[in-house]
């Protein structure tokens, strides 16, 4: 009996009890382990979703192309005397092909970006027929031509085309034209300004010949 220690004993009873109310110890909780394929997966980006698109989101083949060319001078080259206030300051002939559907009329400006004072406006036509695809050269000088275009006014006043006349150097003299959805609510003797302004909104596609003058 000399080596019964009943602190020991005591000890012992008292774990014996505490697990007995705890139960049996809690297994242990099992966090899933992500492969190395799994964590790829997760941290990159989900591939995008290609949906088709709505004709309205691709430029239609009709507008790519649609282009104005012209007879009398090729685009970014020369343009010639006559077409000039030193020559027969008359319109040059204008060509364009394949607008964009849903066109109902066309409007042309001409301009020249480079005097040191601002653009100058040479030539204001507008509502020509959606039909037609040419300008004639030497347009004549009238507020309302035969086919029922329209011309607007342009830097010197006049209703009509006012060719190149720089007072020195070499500037670019752009003719941009407008395929639109409508009729333009405007009357002759219109200026650059209204007509941009009718236009917001109703352009379909917009095409550029470029060519230059110098003096």
């Amino acid at each position: 009996m000399e080596n019964f220690k009943p602190g020991l004993a005591l000890l012992t009873v008292g774990l014996f009890l505490l697990s007995g109310c705890n139960g049996a110890p809690e297994e242990p909780t099992l966090v899933p382990t992500l492969t190395p394929a799994a964590v790829v997966e997760s941290t990159s980006a989900p591939e995008p979703t290609i949906e088709p698109a709505s004709p309205t989101m691709l430029p239609k083949e009709e507008e790519m192309n649609f282009e104005l060319t012209s007879t009398g001078f090729q685009h970014e080259s020369s343009i010639p005397i006559k077409f000039s206030c030193d020559g027969e300051d008359i319109s040059p002939p204008l060509t364009w092909n394949d607008p964009p559907e849903g066109v109902l009329s066309f409007a042309l400006i001409h301009d020249d970006p480079d005097l040191p004072a601002g653009t100058w406006v040479h030539w204001v036509l507008f509502n020509i027929p959606s039909n037609t695809r040419e300008l004639a050269e030497g347009i004549p000088a009238q507020d309302v031509l035969a086919d029922g275009s329209l011309h607007g006014v342009n830097s010197w006043g006049r209703l009509d085309y006012g060719g190149p006349c720089p007072p020195g150097g070499t500037h670019r003299y752009f003719f941009k034209l407008y395929a639109l959805d409508l009729m333009l609510d405007l009357a002759s003797g219109a200026s650059k300004a209204d007509l941009l302004e009718a236009m917001d909104g109703h352009i379909l596609a917009e095409v550029e010949l470029m060519g230059t003058f110098s003096r």
